[in-house]
């Protein structure tokens, strides 16, 4: 049974309220990675300068760290530790008796063979890709796609993550750690009653199987580098996946109507004689204001010491009655989710900043700055404010509506300057949210060619210009029908360029504003699509240009349903 988009309306039907998200659910279960394919007997690797033939186990493992030599994170001392602990355990009596160091360890051989079956891969030629793709076709085809409630839907991640070497984000502690081999054994798989239970590889067996319809995911199974639970999930486009992003952001389009209530409330909490309610009035603010995440909601077994709003100790906020010409201002340094470090100075209300004084009093750096109040508190005061509102509605809400803001504020120009106008709108949200990235490996590289051209052109344009200033002279001479033509074309010529380098130097502003800021996490997650969608109708910009296929079949619910006069 094939599955179109849902149409327009069609979103909306089938939300149950008993908590039961399907009937029939019937899939084949996840794809398992292939297994270790050894190296060949030629290829080396060394110990202190002596080959050694490692055991299965730890050659695998030894591949991991070899594929990267290259990166970055290989020259990190905490990367490098933690994949030497690791390694060491999967290491035979012998291997450990000989391997203790990993500055003696030579991977060079080892990464050697993978560049160049990296070349050959490149290499292939066109029939030869086109049979891997083919191949690869079958098996999205046989374990790609699921029969949920007579409907035939795509599969987000139906593919088990291959072993490998844990990366994390911003300064990770666990970075190099192990991340293992997931087996049937460790997997849950979920499915209905009297389906065709999905069959586990051969020798094998799932740890369990169950009928739950509560929940949405079609397996799951706990990885071993943080403890947290992985599922295979139904793709962003499928209709439960559209419902559900539909109704996030219809929650955040309510608290618009309610805002300014919530807004006077923490206000006037600020003053409360209770110690409590003052703080719950001030992490409010601050999530408001600065969107920052609530905290409080790390896995137990998380070691990175990571901070939300309520859980901020001391240390993490300077307070400076005057600093650069502005009162009141309060300089926050702390690692947020992922170990992203979040650095902000803003001046904040005097009744906010006096506050902050106060519970800062007589407590160590290490101690809660919010010592009364935890996320949960929070939560459950603003669920009596509003129903459904929680403090991530904050972020998503603020998130839509700077960038709704924004696009009506800067929107001007022909097509590339839109494109300018909506990324600029964008890297506002991405800023506000603390949305960071590395800048790309390839940029410098990529500047230097797009220099290039400018420089090309500009030299294209000043030729031009010189022929357009002969023709205009030989015409004033003498007029004639070819004088005048000749006027025209140049004319048209140095027209064209001028927009052809005008959209080149469009291009370099753009990537050099978004060196730093990733765009996609808020693109994907905080702003409610049908902005976007809303925009591009107005303004006559191709919705390709703002959404990728991927993207687009997340949101075809808003491409669906959406007016140009939608406004968030």
């Amino acid at each position: 049974i094939s599955r179109m988009s849902p149409k327009p309306g069609e979103w909306e039907e089938g939300n149950s309220n008993n908590g039961n998200k399907w009937t029939t659910l019937e899939h084949k279960g996840p794809l398992f990675p292939p297994e270790y394919e050894p190296l060949p007997n030629n290829v080396t690797f060394f110990y202190n300068g002596n080959p050694v033939k490692l055991s299965l186990a730890a050659e695998e493992v030894a591949t991991f760290y070899a594929k990267m030599l290259d990166h970055e994170y290989t020259t990190k001392s905490s990367f490098q530790e933690n994949f030497f602990t690791d390694w060491r355990e999967e290491m035979t009596v012998e291997e450990r008796e000989q391997i203790k160091k990993l500055s003696k360890c030579d991977f060079t051989h080892i990464n050697k063979y993978f560049l160049e079956k990296s070349e050959e891969k490149k290499a292939m030629t066109k029939e030869q890709k086109q049979v891997l793709k083919e191949e690869n076709n079958k098996l999205t085809e046989e374990y790609g796609f699921c029969e949920l409630d007579g409907h035939r839907e795509k599969i987000g991640n139906f593919r088990v993550e291959p072993p490998g070497l844990f990366r994390g984000r911003g300064e990770h502690p666990k970075m190099g750690k192990l991340k293992k081999r997931i087996q049937p054994e460790e997997i849950t798989i979920n499915c209905s009653k009297g389906s065709n239970i999905p069959v586990a590889p051969k020798g094998h067996k799932w740890r369990k199987v169950q009928h739950d319809n509560t929940v949405t995911w079609l397996a799951s199974w706990v990885e071993n580098v943080q403890g947290n639970f992985k599922y295979v999930m139904l793709n962003p486009s499928s209709k439960l996946k559209g419902e559900k992003d539909w109704q996030k952001y219809e929650v955040a389009r309510k608290l618009k109507l309610k805002v300014e209530t919530i807004r006077r409330q923490y206000r006037d909490d600020w003053k409360n004689r209770e110690m409590k309610t003052r703080q719950r009035g001030v992490a409010l603010y601050f999530i408001d204001k600065l969107a920052l995440r609530a905290g409080n909601e790390k896995e137990e077994s998380e070691t990175a010491d990571t901070v939300g709003c309520c859980s901020l100790r001391v240390e993490h906020i300077t307070l400076h009655q005057e600093k650069g010409g502005q009162e009141f201002m309060v300089e926050f340094d702390f690692l947020g989710k992922d170990s992203i470090r979040y650095y902000n100075e803003v001046p904040v209300e005097g009744r906010v900043f006096k506050n902050l004084k106060l519970f800062m009093e007589n407590k160590d750096p290490e101690d809660d700055l919010f010592d009364r109040i935890n996320t949960t508190y929070l939560n459950k005061h603003l669920n009596q404010s509003m129903p459904g509102l929680t403090a991530k509605v904050f972020r998503t809400f603020n998130a839509s509506t700077t960038l709704q803001e924004q696009l009506n504020k800067l929107t001007t120009g022909y097509l590339e300057e839109k494109l300018l106008s909506y990324n600029r709108a964008n890297r506002a949200v991405a800023i506000l949210c603390n949305h960071q990235r590395a800048a790309p490996k390839t940029f410098e590289k990529s500047m230097q060619n797009l220099q290039d051209k400018v420089a090309q052109k500009q030299q294209q344009l000043d030729v031009a210009k010189k022929e357009l200033k002969e023709a205009k002279k030989e015409h004033k001479k003498g007029g004639t029908e070819r004088t005048r033509k000749l006027v025209e074309k140049t004319e048209s010529v140095v027209k064209r360029l001028e927009e052809q380098l005008k959209k080149l130097q469009l291009q370099m502003t753009d990537r050099e504003e978004n060196k730093v800021i990733a765009l996609g996490t808020s693109k994907l997650n905080y702003l409610d699509p049908r902005i976007s969608v809303a925009w591009c109708r107005k303004f006559n910009v191709p919705i390709e240009k703002i959404y990728n296929k991927t993207q687009r079949d997340k949101f075809a619910w808003a491409i669906d349903m959406t007016e140009e006069d939608f406004q968030f």
